[in-house]
């Protein structure tokens, strides 16, 4: 683990300069479409001297003309020993990357008492099931290799917007491991031990075209009709499914949010929904360090509420309860 020690004082100090964040008045060219390249460019600049951990030897149909948004990869934040590992997945509409939502939120829990692992996952051109794909390598890999990080088994995976989105479908696509697979890796289980989602638009079988967003020119929800219902965490909730905590405010469309709680009380599985009032989508953890400059004290609970409902689950921060 102490090879990891020094992205603590790191991630301190990039969060405390605002590295990760960009104003949304800055979200666009004049042209009117998304900067991306500048996106990519504040993360890569504020990622730069972290000890990084690739999740693969050699990524699946890796594209050298997506070099720019770089192979996927996690930085592991050591927190208290024995603590559960929160894997954080940012939002950005899976065109970039939201950095209030990645190393800001890997912060507040590294205080807490959590290891924390920041994931960065393959975007567009990448199609939603490769960026899948990434955050079950990173369940299976921070098991494989457990005892390098200096870590139990309890993973808990959040997300943020698009992150929730594959927080959501990891936590109801899910397998043990192969045990004859030649990398250990594979061997790992990816099931998460909890699954926590803020503004996720779950689904668009349930309610077509979430957030009243226009019709994007590529889908964040499959192309198909076994592509939607797949894709819509909703529709596949199991009963083995982990617990849910699910974070939204009434600007997000409050129905995702119901809909998935009804499926998992449906299943017997254990959740916890909270539908502020007020605010509006990508406000991170409500402080004001966002994109948005937004700080919103009723909101910001949610992450004290998190922390207390990890608890019920013997999942704190101080250590893994037995």
């Amino acid at each position: 683990m102490k090879k990891y020690d020094d992205n603590i004082p790191l991630l301190k100090n990039r969060v405390e300069t605002h590295a990760f964040i960009r104003n949304i008045s800055k979200h666009r060219l004049p042209d009117g479409t998304l900067d991306v390249e500048g996106n990519l460019k504040l993360w890569n600049d504020g990622m730069q001297g972290f000890v990084k951990t690739p999740l693969w030897e050699k990524t699946p149909g890796w594209r050298e003309d997506t070099h720019l948004q770089g192979e996927p990869y996690l930085v592991f934040v050591p927190g208290n020993s024995g603590s559960p590992t929160i894997l954080i997945a940012h939002g950005g509409g899976f065109s970039w990357r939201t950095g209030c939502e990645g190393p800001n939120v890997a912060w507040y829990f590294h205080q807490a008492g959590y290891n924390t692992a920041i994931l960065s996952y393959r975007l567009l051109p990448y199609d939603r099931y490769a960026s899948m794909a990434d955050m079950q390598r990173a369940i299976r890999l921070l098991r494989a290799r457990k005892e390098e990080f200096g870590i139990g088994e309890k993973i808990v995976v959040m997300g943020f917007s698009a992150g929730g989105m594959i927080c959501g479908n990891c936590a109801t696509h899910f397998d043990n491991g192969s045990q004859t697979a030649p990398d250990l890796v594979q061997q790992m289980s990816s099931r998460p031990d909890a699954c926590v989602i803020g503004y996720g638009a779950m689904s668009e079988v349930s309610f077509p075209q979430p957030f009243m967003m226009e019709q994007p020119e590529h889908s964040l929800f499959g192309d198909t009709p076994k592509d939607k219902f797949y894709l819509a965490t909703e529709k596949n909730v199991r009963p083995d499914s982990p617990p849910f905590f699910i974070w939204q405010t009434l600007s997000d469309d409050g129905r995702h949010g119901l809909c998935l709680a009804k499926a998992l009380q449906d299943a017997g599985v254990p959740y916890e929904l909270h539908i502020f009032e007020g605010g509006v989508h990508g406000l991170g953890l409500a402080d004001g360090e966002n994109d948005l400059n937004a700080n919103v004290p009723h909101i910001a609970e949610w992450g004290k509420l998190c922390t207390g409902w990890l608890d019920l689950h013997n999942l704190g921060g101080e250590h893994e309860k037995q």
